[in-house]
């Protein structure tokens, strides 16, 4: 698998779609893929190369990280080094790095939350393992209420005009933070440039609080992480019984008490609706989301090539 060559028909009309990030410059593919999960120590680097050669070919070139993905926390962005020097690094300019920092990370009272100094040290830490000179975006993972605002946005434009971010994003902010944010950055020439929240057709919080019109009314990007539900918007589900291998069945981040019959119920209705129109339930759920007003890309994680080509199929043309 050396000498890497990405095809030269990515770019091409009906590869992909690109969305404009709010009122930017960025151009962001309609499908994002996520480092979440499949790119830890605990993963295939040989697949990890796979999925991310895979995504550049088929014009996916936004990759969305952060400083715990894994597992082990750090390793999705030692993966990311190691596949930076391997295929990458001549690509470097055509790809849009996104990392994050707010969760747990490091033992003590900085590594964690939203202090200056966290987030200071946690991007520093994560260049260094992703073998970048700079991210292209770089996030606030979540609201903290005890830090200052003042605090914990100061940092973002401190890394923008310091040259380690080209721009900065929050993720999973209440909406009076984020107005504040908002009106923070802008009046310090850092704009806020997207807002990451989980949006699916069984989580609509980011459309209930309002974010999504704030962001559509203010020309912020939106990016829906989770569009999928963790599988649950997938055919994963649909027949009698939870299949043996599958995360339900694991019973870690889905547990089989979520699979109510009333929820059953819906997911069938939702894929008979989806097949009448020629797809997937998969395809239906995120072309559901990138309908939606203000949203500019969903991510979705993948643990093969096939599956990032099934969700790649949302955005045919």
């Amino acid at each position: 698998m050396d000498g890497y060559l990405p095809s030269p028909s990515r770019y091409d009309v009906g590869v992909m779609r690109y969305e404009r990030c709010g009122c930017s410059g960025v151009l962001l593919p309609q499908v994002s893929l996520g480092f979440w999960h499949n790119f830890g120590s605990v993963d295939p680097y040989e697949r990890s190369r796979e999925i991310t050669r895979y995504a550049l070919d088929h014009g996916v070139v936004h990759w969305d990280l952060a400083n715990n993905y894994g597992p082990a926390y750090g390793s999705a962005e030692e993966t990311m080094g190691r596949l930076m020097d391997d295929d990458f690094r001549p690509y470097r300019d055509e790809l849009f790095i996104a990392t994050k920092a707010g969760y747990d990370m490091w033992p003590g009272p900085y590594g964690n939350w939203g202090s200056r100094k966290y987030l200071m040290a946690s991007l520093d830490q994560s260049l260094r393992r992703m073998h970048l000179d700079y991210v292209d975006l770089f996030y606030s993972h979540r609201y903290d209420p005890d830090t200052p605002l003042d605090e914990t946005l100061q940092a973002l434009v401190d890394v923008v005009r310091a040259g380690k971010a080209l721009y900065v994003g929050i993720s999973r902010w209440p909406l009076e933070a984020t107005r504040y944010a908002y009106d923070y950055l802008r009046q310090r020439d850092v704009p806020l440039l997207i807002y990451q929240g989980k949006l699916n057709m069984l989580d609509r919080e980011p459309q209930e609080e309002g974010i999504l019109d704030f962001c559509a009314e203010k020309g912020v990007g939106f990016i829906s992480f989770s569009p999928l539900a963790q599988g649950l918007l997938t055919d994963r589900y649909l027949g009698d019984g939870i299949p043996e291998d599958s995360r339900m069945a694991k019973a870690k981040f889905l547990k089989p008490s979520m699979l109510t019959p009333d929820l059953l119920a819906q997911l069938r209705q939702w894929n008979a609706e989806a097949q009448a129109q020629g797809q997937t339930l998969a395809e239906h759920a995120l072309r559901w989301i990138l309908q939606q007003r203000g949203v500019t890309s969903v991510l979705v994680g993948a643990s093969s090539t096939a599956q990032l080509a099934k969700n790649l199929k949302a955005v045919e043309q």
